[in-house]
């Protein structure tokens, strides 16, 4: 009788089971975007005719993509060699363009060109530097054919000679080595007809400033040792001070970042003139020929030094608009190559 009152009481006293909650409806899967590929014609600039016809290519892909791409069908062109347009007028795009950024629609015409054989920056830069550097060294060494054949292989007597012959080749070294070591070169490349141009200038100054600063009548500066030693100093503070910004430019850049930033001052006290000008780099490497110019008083390196600065100030007034087209908050108090002047 208790054991039935206690089964009775227990099935009474029981709760009701709980309805157990309604599962959720699974997510349809996202429909997949459609990707609209595009149709890409490659035409001879010259010629007009048709070289090329690309099917399916995506819209992420870049101008790079599409030479590359070209390459394969055309492998004598590569695709530092290939210019590409959207009009036979219009500039060549670059390489990072992104087809689907393009003002084209699903099929793109470009208009190729040849610019012929190409060299890497690199190479054209070892090239500038290694030819005046030997070419200065055999007026040094007084090498046969150059001057008389009683002073073959003889020395000068004057010691500025030989100073001028260590900070000459000091600033090539110095050149080549920033060069292999120092400098992030990008892999933008350079017509191999524009090497005669550049390397003539460079290597036709180092022989006329060699000659006669090596001519065994060579006289030495007028105010004797005490200049000789002010434009020693001058040069060689330039020089380190044109290192210095090249390794303040090169720790500017990350390795793989495409994202530009304004260089400024650090802690290395030479690199402090950025408060004031864009590129210190031409302003040091004016200081250290106007330096050369005052130790050696020659003609030929004073006139190297006024066509240098020329083109340096070119270069300089360029990268300085670019800085103040591309930044916002770039500083104005800056000039380009010679501060509050230029």
């Amino acid at each position: 009788m208790d054991i039935l009152a206690l089964e009775a009481k227990n099935v009474n006293g029981a709760e009701p089971e709980k309805k157990s909650a309604p599962r959720p409806k699974p997510k349809a899967p996202k429909k997949a975007k459609r990707i609209v590929y595009f149709e890409v014609e490659i035409v001879d600039l010259k010629t007009k005719e048709k070289l090329l016809l690309l099917d399916k290519v995506e819209p992420t892909a870049t101008i790079l993509d599409i030479k590359s791409l070209f390459h394969k069908s055309y492998p004598k062109w590569y695709p530092a060699r290939q210019s590409l347009r959207l009009d036979s007028k219009a500039k060549s795009l670059r390489d990072e363009d992104v087809l689907q950024t393009l003002p084209v629609g699903t099929t793109a015409s470009f208009y190729f060109s040849d610019l012929g054989p190409q060299l890497t920056w690199g190479t054209v830069f070892l090239t500038e530097c290694v030819g005046p550097l030997i070419i200065y060294l055999m007026f040094y060494f007084r090498l046969p054919f150059i001057y008389a054949p009683k002073y073959d292989f003889t020395s000068s007597k004057h010691w500025v000679v030989h100073l001028a012959c260590m900070c000459h080749s000091f600033h090539y070294i110095k050149r080549i080595l920033e060069t292999l070591f120092v400098h992030r070169i990008s892999h933008g490349t350079m017509p191999l007809r524009n090497i005669f141009k550049n390397c003539g200038f460079y290597w036709c100054s180092a022989a006329w400033m060699a000659y006669y600063i090596n001519h065994p009548l060579y006289t030495t500066p007028s105010y004797g040792q005490q200049q000789v030693n002010i434009g020693l100093y001058v040069f060689l503070v330039c020089q380190v001070g044109n290192f210095s910004i090249h390794i303040a430019l090169r720790n500017l850049k990350t390795t793989g970042a495409k994202a530009k930033k304004i260089p400024y001052p650090t802690k290395n006290p030479f690199t402090w003139i950025f408060w004031l000008v864009s590129c210190p780099n031409y302003t040091y490497e004016l200081g250290s020929w106007i330096g050369f110019t005052v130790m050696t008083q020659c003609v030929p390196v004073a006139f190297f030094t006024l066509v240098a600065f020329v083109q340096m100030t070119v270069w300089a007034k360029g990268k300085h608009r670019s800085y103040l087209k591309e930044f916002r908050d770039y500083p104005t108090l800056r000039s380009s190559i010679l501060p509050f002047i230029l």
